[in-house]
């Protein structure tokens, strides 16, 4: 990965989800990760002191919020870690975009549902002018499009970079030409 130079990569502490990670697990990698790319932890209504310690010990550089965190969850961090705060949105509709635009949160990550794949109508962030990540349903297929047309600050793919369930190198490499280039 490390190759590849993704300005982020995601660790991901739900256990419901077949990319799930231990603390442990998350420490190795998170040593063999170049210092030029963050480890995300993506989480889901974890105790935010577990959230904290993982922030405080290096072995994630930002957090990555999926769950019912409220403004004061997403303070705290920040304030006890110093470290930046991601707060996933759900988007349904303009309403879901415009509560969230005076969080605290350091980024904002638009998506339309936790790992669904699809995409949402990306209308609905028009005139969004703080910096946001964009998920759900993005890959080699229209990454050329969300960059052109909707201009996020970053972008986050996950199973449209997969093969048999797995990272593909490949997948990853286009996708970052077409992300620099």
């Amino acid at each position: 990965m490390n190759r590849l130079r993704p300005d982020y990569i995601g660790f991901v502490f739900w256990p419901k989800s077949r990319r799930f990670l231990g603390r442990a697990q998350a420490a190795r990698l998170k040593a063999l990760l170049s210092p030029a790319v963050q480890a995300v932890g993506v989480f889901v209504d974890m105790p935010v002191e577990e959230v904290a310690g993982l922030l405080r010990d290096g072995i994630i550089d930002l957090a990555q919020l999926h769950g019912g965190e409220s403004e004061e969850d997403i303070r705290y961090l920040q304030e006890v870690t110093g470290r930046p705060v991601i707060k996933a949105v759900r988007v349904r509709s303009r309403y879901d975009v415009e509560a969230w635009l005076d969080s605290a949160a350091d980024y904002l990550l638009f998506d339309s549902g936790m790992g669904s794949g699809r995409t949402f109508d990306w209308n609905l962030l028009e005139g969004v002018t703080r910096p946001y990540f964009l998920a759900g349903g993005l890959g080699l297929d229209n990454l050329e499009q969300v960059l052109v047309r909707v201009g996020p600050y970053g972008v986050d793919l996950s199973s449209s970079l997969e093969t048999e369930g797995h990272k593909d190198p490949e997948k990853i490499r286009r996708v970052m030409e077409l992300v620099r280039g």
